[in-house]
């Protein structure tokens, strides 16, 4: 006899595939899909990028992971959106394992704090419909993003009104249970006492009901229904209790009507307050947001007129008076003034901002008239990518979470198998049944899980708007997460501990020339020239307010320098090179200069030596504070860098650092970052494109935004202004959020450890139990708030 077996269910998964230029590349997407167990059939389209991947019980990820491992990209998407009526970590859990079932998906993180999910699918292959159709489902209720961030949670002034009317209604049923404790004389009729509970219960209360009941048709358990349960235990023995009464059976049995209406009130002012905690975290993204003004005043032909900011384009001349924000990004094209941008990168200080300077929406200007070419507008904008790099961040899981989450999974079905034998076991020892029914409401009540999906989510969303007021932008939970563990850091030098453009440290006149002289005819000869040394020179003779001598005659003199013709002399500045075809001994100093890295050049007139100049890359200002700090907090820091060995150990010995590599190619700046990890976690912190690799290779990737896009996306973190200060500043939030991610954890484990134990033993009442519940959601989500007053060490402010 045969047994018959049911055919797997076939479903088709659609992926945009980029990357693939011909023939053969669909040939290979089309056999390493095929391969994949469970796929029977593949169909590539090359002109559409698209492939139809059918087969039973296909997974996206590995379909993905597939592709990508075969040279190609397998597009991705990212959906964001609202999820509400979820109460507790086994709701998260829920929701979750609901939208990780739609085909397609890839990834799934969702946020209780934020009540917001990010589902990564399949480029093309799932439609928001159907994530939205599995949530429900789930017996939750999903919404698109509102389109202001800035717009405040609902619900706030509704959820405080119920609370108020639950306390009204409750507060008599204490003070007759009051009465009842001091055995005085007069207590409230049982039907007064039913009157008052039911509403609370029935009206009130009918949000635990309706929660439960989805969560138990969706096969599962959450807070709502420990509470639906544990209030209707109370709730109903006591209405059984008061039918005998009215019914003249029997007239001495307890009543626990307050305590039925004690807990629903209880909880409802712990969600409340909740609320109300949890609309202030979002407080950074709000404040964010606001930077950007309504309006903006453009210039038409030779007319001003105020405009909405969305109808700005690219290109428009804006003008800001002093006293207003800046409504988009853009190039000074006229006037002149500081800037004050301290909202967006934490920099105390305003900045100077002349004609082609780069200034950015949302910044003040303080003191001058500035009209801006605008050079990016709406999401393009530098505080657009802010706000969307914050709400990644606090969107996003911490790996700790994750954990959180499988023990929330199976926490409800064990506590209610707890509350069951506490029930028995009470009973099998001769309790009273409304005491024994009392104790297992108890375990219920103290048990529910709401601080435990608390805990990570809300000190992650302070953290990191902590951090972005003080323009440290850190991109996912896994970087501030991996953060706090760091045991070494990795600098690129250039353009990361020393500014990154060459400046004059030195100016060495001969015996018997001044240091005047020297100056002004090098910024005589250098006027007009473009060259990064040329800018330097008139930089400094700027500073020293030196005037160019007016030169004449000027021409390049191609890989030695350059000549003109000042005051009737012949002057000559040049390298090594010209110095030796002229017979000049260059002498020690050069030789010196040259050692510690430095680029030298020599002044001659008439074909007699002046003196030299020497040139460097000048070490930030707060570079030398910034490795001192790191090593305050343990952590060593190492320098990897393509420059010169003499210019590499001039840099590291004056900041302090030990561990130097220098001459590396970007792909050796990899190597040596993977070899560091074998000592410990590393971070790597660079600004350019040869840094790229080396910051994907790093635990955390640390890249200053004053550098190059490709740098800003490879990291984890990112540092809004040049500062190296900021990085032993991230690493302190890094190290305090995380700090009280495990001061969360620890309370709300607490709570359930040390309470289920001592409500099943009947030492603690439902009462007691609810308000404890309560206290332990507020209590951590009011620990994570504490962090909104961080400040990075040493900053003043």
């Amino acid at each position: 006899m045969t047994v018959a077996t049911k055919p797997a269910i076939e479903a088709s998964i659609d992926l945009g595939i980029h990357g693939m230029t011909c023939a053969s590349c669909v040939s290979r997407v089309e056999k390493v899909l095929g391969k994949v167990p469970g796929v029977t059939a593949v169909a590539v389209n090359l002109a559409t990028e698209r492939a139809r991947v059918t087969g039973s019980g296909l997974d996206a990820a590995k379909l993905a992971a597939v592709v990508d491992k075969a040279g190609f990209h397998a597009g991705r998407v990212e959906h964001d959106f609202e999820v509400h009526g979820m109460t507790c970590a086994s709701c998260v859990s829920r929701v979750e394992k609901v939208l990780a079932k739609v085909p397609g998906v890839t990834e799934v993180a969702v946020n209780l704090a934020t009540e917001r999910a990010r589902v990564t699918a399949l480029e093309a292959a799932v439609a928001p419909e159907a994530l939205f159709a599995a949530v429900t489902k789930a017996g939750f209720e999903p919404r698109r993003l509102p389109e202001s961030p800035t717009a405040q949670v609902p619900g706030g002034s509704r959820e405080g009104l119920h609370v108020l009317i639950a306390a009204l209604l409750s507060a008599p049923l204490v003070i007759n249970m009051g009465f009842h404790l001091t055995n005085a004389p007069w207590h409230m009729p049982p039907w007064a006492e039913f009157a008052l509970a039911l509403p609370v219960q029935v009206w009130l209360g009918a949000r635990f009901y309706v929660a439960g009941w989805k969560a138990l048709r969706a096969g599962s358990g959450n807070m709502d229904l420990l509470v639906a349960l544990g209030t209707s235990a109370a709730f109903g023995l006591s209405a059984w209790a008061f039918a005998l009464d009215w019914l003249d059976i029997d007239d001495e049995l307890p009543l626990y009507f307050e305590s039925s209406a004690l807990l629903i009130t209880f909880i409802l002012l712990g969600k409340w307050l909740e609320g109300r905690a949890k609309r202030s975290t979002a407080a950074s993204i709000r404040a964010l947001m606001a930077l950007r003004p309504d309006t903006a005043r453009v210039r038409r032909g030779h007319a001003e007129i105020d405009i909405p900011i969305g109808q700005v384009r690219h290109g428009d001349l804006v003008v800001v008076r002093p006293g207003e924000r800046i409504p988009a990004d853009g190039i000074l094209a006229e006037g002149g003034g500081s800037v004050d941008e301290s909202m967006l990168t934490g920099e105390s200080l305003p900045v100077e901002k002349e004609p082609g300077a780069r200034v950015t929406g949302g910044s003040i200007s303080a003191d001058g008239l500035l009209i801006v070419r605008v050079t990016a507008t709406g999401a393009e904008t530098t505080l657009a990518r802010i706000v969307r790099m914050v709400e990644g961040a606090q969107a996003s899981k911490a790996p700790i979470q994750r954990l959180v989450d499988r023990v929330s999974a199976v926490f409800v079905p064990v506590v209610l198998v707890i509350a069951a034998v506490t029930f028995g076991g009470w009973m099998l020892a001769g309790a009273a049944t409304e005491d024994a029914i009392m104790n297992a409401v108890a375990v219920m009540v103290i048990a529910c899980p709401c601080a435990l999906g608390l805990a990570t989510p809300t000190a992650i969303m302070v953290g990191t708007g902590a951090a972005a007021r003080h323009g440290i932008l850190i991109k996912d939970a896994e970087a501030l997460e991996r953060a706090h563990g760091l045991a070494t850091i990795a600098f690129d030098k250039t353009g990361t501990l020393t500014e990154g453009r060459p400046s004059v440290t030195d100016v060495a006149p001969v015996p018997g020339a001044s240091r005047s002289d020297l100056l002004s005819l090098a910024a005589g000869l250098q006027t007009g020239s473009e060259h990064p040394l040329a800018r330097a020179v008139l930089a400094l003779a700027v500073v020293e307010g030196i005037t160019p001598k007016p030169v004449m005659g000027f021409r390049s003199l191609p890989g030695r320098g350059v000549r003109g013709e000042i005051e009737g002399a012949t002057i000559l500045l040049g390298n090594r090179r010209l110095l030796t075809e002229q017979g000049i001994d260059p002498g020690d100093a050069a030789t010196t200069f040259e050692a510690e890295g430095r680029t030298v050049s020599w002044l001659l007139r008439d074909g007699k030596l002046l003196g030299l100049m020497a040139f460097g890359d000048t070490i930030k200002p707060t570079a030398k504070a910034a490795i001192a700090a790191l090593t305050r907090l343990g952590i060593r820091s190492v320098m990897l860098t393509g420059d010169s060995a003499g210019a590499a150990r001039a840099v590291a010995t004056a900041l302090g650092i030990t561990e130097v590599k220098a001459e590396i190619l970007p792909e050796d700046k990899e190597a040596e970052v993977r070899a560091l990890r074998q000592r410990g976690p590393v971070g790597m912190v660079g600004d350019g494109i040869n840094d790229a690799p080396a910051l994907a290779a790093a635990d955390v990737g640390i890249a200053m935004a004053t550098g190059t896009d490709v740098a800003m996306e490879t990291a984890g973190i990112a540092l809004l202004r040049g500062d190296p200060a900021l990085v032993a500043a991230a690493i302190d939030i890094s190290r305090r959020t995380y700090r009280k991610i495990r001061q969360g954890l620890f309370w709300a484990f607490a709570y359930n450890v040390l309470g289920i134990p001592l409500a099943a033993m009947g030492w603690l009442s439902p009462i007691v139990a609810g308000a404890a519940m309560a206290l332990s959601s507020i209590s951590v989500v009011t620990n994570a708030l504490l962090l909104r007053g961080w400040t990075p060490p040493g900053d003043p402010r």
